[in-house]
């Protein structure tokens, strides 16, 4: 008999299992297969490809992948686990070893498996585990995701293994004693002189909750393609979707998100059907000013979205220029699958912390795979990397160059997405390319006079160019149309731009809102508010902060900051490292 070879080599093994399989089969055995095979589809197996993974075993709840490195393999379980977030139905427990594996026939054994498994088992449910083995072949950015260290006895493991876990409980991106977040609190905002709009989150009629995302990219198609229109003040999705899942009352939500009419509805999805309830609400009078619902196949969603934008137009009586009526009508993507991705990829990087951003990123490759023609998802690779590079200590002309290719690239596809020109402006910027940075943001701000994001790079980069005073009404424009967004970095960017204006009195006012809204506090604003207390004579304030900076990151360093490397003053750029030094930042 012929004996066949065995394959033997070493490997980084991940092993991932479904939560409480056994139980979710018993109470709906069809809806927790189709959760499952959607999982596989639309998630799991995207991310494992852009990490270059291989499934070289699936059981009926799990699954066992290799990888060619440990930093594959836990960025991956990073993004997978990020990208679960929420889910009503699926959860994993992850475990990573590296050690020998055997490969015979269609299964794997060894050392490398059976610690990883074992792991897995000990894991809570959303919970990454990793063996001191894994974690010694980690660079430091990653090993401080982790925490842990205690040593377990694994069965029929014969040492004992230190055992790390991600997330890190009280994950330090906010600080601790803040306020309620703004949705709490009340907020009065004044309406626009435009016709102001906000899209609720549509809701999922299907009785699925896989169908969340599907609900959620119609929403976000939604305030893209009125995004478009200058005419409009449309509130952007991250403020929107705060409330998502809850009971809304229609002239709260208004109040809140300082907007005279609301645009919500439902959706309800069949098999290639769906069904799509619409209606236009004066939330000052409470009267609608326009219903309606729509009856299509899937493949056709996209054109039903664009005639429910045209509509919302023509209620308001709004004149469309130029080529916007060109511009409402682009449908930038037809693959659903990838365009569900794209939209969970750009809710991931917040708070902006280095594990959301690399996932995000590995959301982003899975986008580009699965539609090599959307511009959507080179510039969402493109971001990320440009966001890593802007605020860490990354190789900057390694990142400049992959993010710049992938910026040209999406503009080439689409030059139409305001995405491609926001992703090409930051490209630029880390190529200390100022003037060609805002002449991109500018067309990015043409492309969608309402994209958020836009107007706060747009404001970032003439403070980084030498014009802060000329920074400080876009980034009060984005804020003001996404007064939700307690995740994300506005406040903290308005911060740091009225550092370089030397307005440090407001810098401060910028960072105290943000603590108070329970916003992401991480190493630049402690650096910057720092310096700014340090300027205004108030010593103490400014070392509270840099102890907190010491404490919660004990690596950071102004040494090799890419930061002041963008500033494109010599002399401001020296002006901000000696107020941060004399505040006793670490250099």
């Amino acid at each position: 008999m012929e004996t066949r070879p065995v394959k033997r080599r070493l490997a980084a093994i991940l092993v991932a299992d479904v939560v409480g399989y056994s139980k979710l089969m018993g109470a709906d055995q069809s809806g927790t297969l189709e959760a499952l095979r959607q999982l596989r589809g639309e998630l799991f197996d995207p991310i494992v490809g852009g990490h270059r993974g291989n499934v070289v075993k699936r059981m009926g709840d799990g699954w066992i992948v290799e990888f060619p490195s440990i930093s594959d393999a836990v960025a991956c379980a990073i993004a997978i686990q990020l990208g679960l977030e929420g889910h009503e139905i699926i959860n994993l427990r992850i475990g990573i070893h590296t050690g020998e594996v055997v490969f015979e026939a269609d299964d794997v054994f060894g050392e490398g498996v059976n610690v990883a498994a074992r792991l897995e088992a000990l894991a809570e449910p959303g919970q990454v585990l990793i063996s001191d083995t894994a974690r010694n072949s980690l660079d430091g950015k990653t090993v401080e995701q982790f925490a842990g260290g205690e040593s377990h006895e694994l069965k029929n493991i014969d040492r004992p293994v230190s055992v790390w876990h991600w997330p890190v409980t009280g994950e330090p991106d906010t600080l601790p004693d803040v306020l309620p977040d703004a949705l709490n609190a009340a907020q009065e905002l004044a309406l626009p002189e435009k016709p102001s709009v906000a899209v609720l989150p549509f809701d999922n009629m299907s009785g699925d909750p896989d169908q969340e995302y599907f609900a959620d990219g119609m929403t976000e198609d939604l305030i893209t393609d009125l995004s478009k229109i200058s005419g409009l003040f449309v509130v952007a999705r991250n403020s929107s979707m705060v409330f998502k899942g809850k009971a809304v009352d229609i002239r709260e939500a208004a109040t809140r998100l300082g907007v005279r009419y609301v645009l919500e509805g439902s959706v309800r999805k069949s098999g290639s059907r769906v069904r799509i309830n619409v209606q236009l609400i004066d939330a000052l009078s409470g009267g609608h000013l326009w219903a309606e619902r729509y009856d299509g196949s899937v493949e056709d969603v996209f054109e039903l979205q664009d005639d429910v934008g045209a509509k919302v137009v023509s209620a308001l009586s709004v004149r469309l220029t130029g080529d916007e009526d060109d511009r409402l009508n682009r449908v930038h993507t037809h693959n659903l699958d990838a365009y569900q991705l794209y939209v969970r990829a750009k809710a991931t990087p917040y708070p902006p912390i280095p594990d959301r951003i690399n996932a995000a990123r590995g959301m982003f490759e899975s986008v580009i795979e699965m539609d090599p023609q959307f511009a959507g998802g080179y510039a969402g690779v493109s971001w990320m990397l440009s966001v890593g590079a802007l605020f860490g200590h990354v190789d900057v002309d390694e990142m400049a160059t992959r993010s710049s290719q992938l910026a040209r690239k999406a503009v080439e596809l689409d030059d139409s997405f305001g995405w491609s020109h926001i992703a090409l402006s930051l490209a630029l910027l880390l190529q200390k390319q100022h003037k060609e940075a805002i002449l991109a943001v500018d067309k990015a701000v043409a492309c969608q006079p309402n994209e958020a994001d836009a107007h706060a790079f747009r404001g970032l980069i003439l403070a980084f160019d030498g014009r802060p005073e000329l920074g400080i009404d876009p980034i009060n424009l984005a804020l003001r149309l996404n007064p939700q967004f307690i995740n994300g970095p506005y406040l903290n960017i308005r911060g740091a731009i009225m550092v370089f204006a030397e307005d440090h009195s407001g810098a401060v006012r910028s960072y105290e809102e943000n603590v108070n809204l329970r916003g992401p506090v991480g190493p630049p604003v402690l650096a910057w508010t720092a310096a700014s207390y340090w300027a205004l004579g108030k010593p103490t304030e400014a070392k509270r902060l840099v102890d907190q900076l010491k404490q919660l990151f004990p690596a950071f360093r102004l040494t090799g900051w890419n930061f002041f490397t963008f500033t494109r003053s010599p002399k401001v750029r020296q002006r901000i490292h000696d107020l941060m030094l004399a505040a006793g930042v670490p250099e």
